[in-house]
């Protein structure tokens, strides 16, 4: 087996989840907690990938589910599509998390007469890394930009945007963005301890052919 390629994941994630989306499992029957079901698929996914391709898995140490390829794994329900990453800086929000997202979208169904559950992957969403940044945020630094707006005008926008920076901290990254302006980002990055990654929009805007570094493998 060769080295997996990132064509090669995004193809085996088509198949997973179009081949996962028709099993029932009885392990998940009555689970409500997302982040079971969660490691469920996740260790699924790897699973079938082991079987088909060469390549080293994510550990605690990379916190990528496959860090050769800078690609992070999440799996989240259709209900309410969100999960969290580690925070690592302010400028995630701005320049995106540095990695690329692939994301299953599932809706789980119980059946009650054979006693097991079926996750349908309603979507299969890969977002490239230069996407991974908050929607708003890229979209009104752009937007000032565009407006021919100053140093003072984009550091304004930091702090109303509640960018957790001191003052030092955002005029640094003021600076930065006045050389290079951001992509414009998909995700809803909301400030935590962690980041809380929501992907209503991405779903919305994976299936749209003008949009840039968005795909839902499924359309």
């Amino acid at each position: 087996m060769g080295e997996m390629t990132l064509p090669q994941l995004k193809s085996a994630a088509r198949h997973f989840a179009r081949e996962f989306s028709t099993t029932s499992i009885a392990a998940l029957y009555g689970i409500t907690d997302g982040k079971a079901v969660g490691t469920h698929v996740e260790r699924a996914f790897h699973e079938f990938l082991k079987g088909r391709y060469s390549y080293v898995p994510g550990s605690s140490a990379s916190g990528l589910d496959f860090p050769e390829l800078r690609v992070d794994l999440k799996v989240t329900s259709v209900r309410q599509p969100q999960s969290s990453c580690p925070f690592r800086s302010a400028s995630e929000k701005v320049y995106g998390l540095g990695y690329d997202i692939l994301v299953f979208i599932y809706e789980k169904v119980d059946d009650g007469a054979s006693l097991t559950a079926r996750l349908s992957v309603r979507h299969a969403v890969f977002v490239a890394r230069k996407q991974t940044g908050d929607y708003q945020t890229t979209y009104g630094l752009n937007e000032i930009l565009r407006r021919n707006g100053n140093r003072e005008d984009v550091i304004s926008f930091l702090e109303e945007r509640n960018l957790p920076l001191d003052e030092i901290g955002r005029e640094a990254l003021a600076d930065q963005i006045i050389r290079e302006p951001p992509e414009l980002g998909y995700l809803t990055i909301s400030n935590a301890l962690q980041w809380r990654l929501q992907y209503r929009r991405v779903i919305d805007h994976a299936s749209s052919s003008g949009t840039t570094g968005i795909e839902d493998l499924l359309a």
